[in-house]
């Protein structure tokens, strides 16, 4: 985790890569874990934009980084730099994870990279994604795929929601939320939450996810259902479901699931409370629970969790 390198080329999307400088370019304020080194690889001086941009290091440190991320870029309907396309692959084949971000999918793909593995990109290059590259399993209703060593994610925002995600993987939740604080964005959105919703947060203040939302999360202790859920918005639970379906992109029973472990991922964290008692608090009601729902979610048992992040710097005080 420690070295990520940001693959750039002519035409490179600059918002893409300006969002992976921002999130491993620097340590948020009070996070005292070690922090990755960056560096911008090219072949040369690139144009990201309508900005020229010198990069710090060739492509040949690639294969020396432990994280790659390909940034978008234009010109999705030529293909990808050779020399872009073969640093690429050499390096995930040295061992380092290798992401891309919106249309560096296309770069990912050139590369052999996607060859029978789920992936996304922006959901207006799908098809695109699909046709040119046949052996992808194109997923164009997702924010961002994680497939271990490779994982892709759609346009602009999701760019930021697979970067966050990526700080989580490695440094666990309570700093991928220090992160989102200092970026002033929300902490978490799933991977498998739709691309594209009517209305991504309440625009209204009197729509009626706009105070239940809130009141859902301050009682993640209590099993609710989404019955609880209905009659607290005043509404029916067909009606209740179309609105989350609209506004979340997913439904009521798995957004409260997704807070439900992310509120257990804090707690393994930052505190010595037992799984018991994290289930407690999390509304899931026994261990046996939280460890089914949290292990098919995040990949790994909670006291495997809470080894791997409370073993670290940082993470005892309480962040």
């Amino acid at each position: 985790m420690g070295s990520v390198a940001l693959a750039v080329t002519d035409g490179m999307l600059h918002f893409e890569l300006s969002v992976a400088y921002e999130v491993f370019g620097s340590a948020p304020a009070g996070v005292a874990v070690p922090w990755y080194d960056v560096a911008v690889c090219g072949s040369g001086a690139v144009r990201v934009g309508r900005f020229r941009l010198e990069p710090d290091d060739g492509l040949d440190r690639l294969r020396r980084a432990d994280t790659v991320i390909v940034p978008g870029w234009a010109d999705v309907d030529v293909d990808p730099p050779a020399d872009l396309v073969g640093a690429v692959r050499a390096a995930h084949e040295a061992g380092a994870r290798v992401a891309s971000l919106c249309t560096g999918a296309f770069v990912l793909a050139a590369a052999g990279l996607l060859d029978g593995r789920r992936a996304t990109t922006h959901w207006a290059h799908t098809a695109a994604l699909a046709a040119r590259f046949p052996r992808a399993e194109v997923d164009p209703d997702v924010l961002y795929v994680d497939n271990g060593s490779v994982l892709t994610s759609a346009g602009k925002a999701a760019a930021l929601d697979l970067c966050l995600h990526l700080v989580r993987r490695d440094h666990g939740s309570s700093v991928a939320n220090a992160v989102a604080r200092r970026l002033v964005v929300p902490p978490h959105r799933s991977g498998g939450q739709a691309q594209f919703v009517t209305a991504p947060v309440p625009a209204q203040y009197d729509h009626p996810l706009t105070a239940l939302l809130p009141w859902a999360v301050a009682r993640l202790h209590q099993p609710l259902t989404v019955e609880d859920l209905a009659r607290a918005a005043r509404m029916s639970s067909r009606h209740l479901g179309r609105h989350f379906k609209a506004v979340t992109g997913t439904t009521p029973l798995q957004w409260l699931l997704t807070q439900r472990i992310q509120r257990a991922q804090e707690l393994l964290e930052n505190t010595d409370d037992s799984v018991d008692t994290i289930a407690q608090a999390t509304g899931m009601g026994t261990a046996t629970t939280l460890r089914r729902h949290f292990n098919r979610t995040v990949g790994v048992p909670p006291d495997s969790y809470r080894r791997t992040f409370r073993s670290r710097p940082g993470h005892d005080a309480g962040l």
